[in-house]
């Protein structure tokens, strides 16, 4: 297969985002998925967090352990009436680490190889995929990670927005002075504004590292409605595919906003929403995405 041509910089004219790594091809959200996604030649890496008991940031986009995938320590798949009682904010990291995430695969995905997998650490993912990238030699990939927060969940599912971002600029802020990455290679993404406009306050206090922010968007509401309800432009408007048109595009770009939709997996819609000038796409199919 043709490898994704990789612009050699941090901000690449097309950015070819992995969904939860490559969630089509390998366990979601798993340090297998994410060094396959570099493999394939994405440009950044996305991925959720969520926080532990014990106040680890845990990439994992469900605040529970899914029953679609997740087997327990001893063995047994999650039963489905019992996800939702398995909260992740409610178990320290060593429990959340013993439930296998990968064996059974994911019937939504058939071509996601089984393979047994648990959920990472936010600091691993970025320690194991930047070790990945200086073995292999592969050209610098940004970070996009999503903040899996909502005001229904607060101090049930996680903590509330000040909390949150706290716990995952700490985490950053260790990797750059580590010297692993830098501030440009780090999105912080989010569907709950109450988390980005936090997060632009630390920013404009000089307290966070100043990463870009993207506004994830699942509502109808127009592109000005949304950027007037979260009080700031944001770096990148980050909607469902579906919600743009090419009219949309040229607005946002006018205000100086990139796009970058979620969740293209179908080649034809990859190619339709390029065309459109789109400034990235975030799919579960790097693999599909080759030579777009």
């Amino acid at each position: 297969m043709t490898h994704v041509a990789v612009a050699q910089s941090d901000s690449p004219k097309f950015d070819l985002q992995g969904h939860r790594g490559c969630r089509g091809l390998m366990p979601e959200n798993t340090i297998p998925a994410f060094l396959k996604a570099l493999d394939l030649g994405v440009t950044t890496l996305e991925m959720d967090v969520i926080i532990s008991k014990d106040q680890q940031v845990v990439v994992s986009h469900d605040p529970y352990f899914n029953s679609a995938f997740s087997i327990t320590p001893n063995g047994l798949p999650v039963d489905k009436k019992e996800q939702k009682n398995l909260v992740l904010y409610q178990l320290d990291y060593a429990n959340i680490k013993k439930y296998d995430v990968g064996s059974n695969g994911n019937e939504a995905f058939p071509e996601q190889q089984k393979l047994k997998a648990y959920k990472p650490l936010l600091s691993e993912v970025i320690e194991q995929a930047e070790a990945y990238r200086k073995a292999k030699n592969l050209p610098l990939f940004a970070y996009n990670i999503e903040i899996k927060s909502d005001q229904s969940g607060y101090n049930k599912s996680q903590p509330e927005p000040a909390v949150f971002c706290d716990l995952v600029q700490a985490i950053i802020t260790k990797q750059f002075s580590a010297g692993r990455v830098n501030p440009d290679r780090i999105v912080i993404q989010s569907f709950d504004f109450a988390v980005l406009k936090q997060w632009k306050k630390g920013i404009d206090k000089g307290e966070y590292s100043n990463v870009r922010l993207s506004a994830l968007v699942e509502n109808i509401r127009s592109p000005e409605k949304n950027i007037e309800e979260l009080g700031f432009k944001p770096d990148i408007y980050s909607p469902h595919f579906r919600l743009l048109s090419e009219d949309k595009i040229v607005r946002l770009h006018e205000q100086g906003v990139k796009v970058i939709p979620w969740t293209v997996n179908q080649r034809d819609d990859m190619k339709r929403l390029k065309e459109w000038g789109v400034d990235g796409l975030i799919t579960d199919y790097p693999d599909r995405a080759s030579d777009l």
